[in-house]
């Protein structure tokens, strides 16, 4: 008769026991819900970071043959020709946003694309139909035209052509990626009206 009213605790540490572990699971699951999320949210942000310097750090302007001067006076070089491609695999580059900077012994002039008023111009050789002109695309040739006796701003132009044997550095920045720099050195010779491809 005594043992009737003895507490009898099996069946609620059993029901205890069901309790805490399912709240170590939802514990549990939450917590690994939330370290999963920030570590997939640092990696996509990881992988972002990477693409991204890829992009910056890798040039989409490869040149693409000789680089040639024009003389337009005697012993100077009033005009140079680039021909420039885009990179394999290199994302396509807007020759409207392109800035050049051309170098030479006493100049530095930077003139951003403003159709032919700074001095340079771009024109497709090799080119496909249907895309924007002002695209550089994978597979395309354009030649870049510098007229250096107007090339530049009014305010900072070039003050003197390049002379015979005298070292130029153009560099072309596009909007986006690494700056492709071509550096040359004039001919020992450059007779009016003749054109010389430079190394």
């Amino acid at each position: 008769m005594y043992n009737m009213f003895l507490k009898d605790e099996k069946g609620f540490t059993g029901l205890e026991a069901a309790i805490v572990l399912i709240a170590f699971v939802v514990v549990a699951a939450v917590f690994s819900y939330v370290m999963l999320g920030a570590g997939f949210f640092t990696t996509q942000k990881s992988q972002e970071v990477v693409h991204t310097g890829v992009t910056q750090a890798s040039s989409s302007i490869a040149p693409s043959g000789d680089v040639i001067v024009e003389s337009t006076v005697a012993d100077k070089a009033g005009n140079i020709t680039i021909y420039v491609t885009n990179t394999a695999g290199g994302t396509p580059v807007d020759l409207n946003k392109t800035i050049i900077t051309y170098t030479d012994n006493d100049d530095f002039v930077t003139a951003e694309y403003n159709g032919s008023a700074n001095g340079w111009k771009y024109t497709p050789i090799v080119f496909e139909s249907g895309h924007s002109d002002n695209l550089l695309e994978s597979g395309e040739k354009y030649k870049l035209d510098l007229n250096l006796t107007t090339f530049g701003p009014a305010s900072n132009s070039v003050a003197t052509l390049p002379g015979v044997n005298e070292k130029i550095k153009v560099e072309i920045k596009p909007s986006e990626g690494a700056v492709l720099s071509i550096q040359k050195t004039m001919p020992p010779a450059l007779a009016v009206n003749k054109f010389y491809p430079v190394y």
